[in-house]
């Protein structure tokens, strides 16, 4: 098992005097090693929620996120830290790159954070394969919307994650650059034998995964 949420709960305190807000409620989970699973959802569902607890950006008010055998929420901040870099990969719809680093800097970042020795070697494979070594000395503002996402995927990927994150990777991108980037990311999952969960409003995405769950008012339905 790769995966596996029991009693996922997230709240949120709102001002003195109103009722806390349930974002999800009593979620539970299983994903096996190679599985792909999309989460369905409107806006104001909780997906992206739920994929900022699943990354170990933010905890969980109840319930637990087991991922490769390891309880995230038993980790210190600085253990954490170190978990998510080795293990999960994170593709969001805003890219998140460093402006001040180049491609070849942004996908190293992960390595770095562990002190790996073949950083270097490994972001450059990785940008080849997402075809950008070429633009590996490129800062972000150098490079377009789907060249910046392709070094998103290749960071994600270059620690060769337990599971990939995908938060709506193509919804910044025009459709045709939106389709180049995600058969980009499900051939490399497929070629990898990766574990994925895709969020997705994109009906169409959700079916090139295996399985698919669907949010509504913070529940799976």
């Amino acid at each position: 098992m790769i995966l596996e949420i029991n009693k996922l709960c997230k709240t949120f305190q709102t001002a003195a005097n109103l009722e806390p807000i349930e974002v999800l409620k009593d979620l539970n989970l299983q994903m096996e090693r190679g599985d792909t699973l999309a989460i369905l959802g409107q806006s104001g569902s909780g997906k992206s929620t739920l994929l900022t607890l699943l990354a170990g950006l933010d905890g969980p008010t109840s319930g637990s996120i087991v991922l490769n055998g390891q309880d995230m929420q038993k980790l210190s901040e600085e253990q954490l830290s170190k978990f998510r870099a080795q293990n999960i990969g994170i593709i969001f719809q805003q890219f998140h790159l460093m402006s001040h680093l180049t491609a070849l800097e942004n996908v190293s970042l992960p390595l770095d954070l562990f002190r790996d020795k073949a950083a270097a070697a490994k972001a450059n494979e990785a940008l080849e394969h997402v075809g950008l070594a070429k633009r590996k000395d490129h800062f972000p503002h150098q490079l377009s919307g789907g060249e910046c996402q392709r070094v998103a995927i290749a960071r994600a990927m270059v620690v060769r994650p337990s599971i990939l994150l995908a938060d709506e990777p193509t919804g910044n991108l025009d459709s045709s650059t939106g389709a180049y980037v995600s058969d980009m990311i499900f051939d490399l999952v497929k070629e990898h034998k990766m574990t994925l969960l895709f969020v997705t409003h994109n009906e169409q995405l959700a079916k090139r995964c295996s399985r698919e769950q669907r949010l509504q008012g913070g529940r799976f339905i």
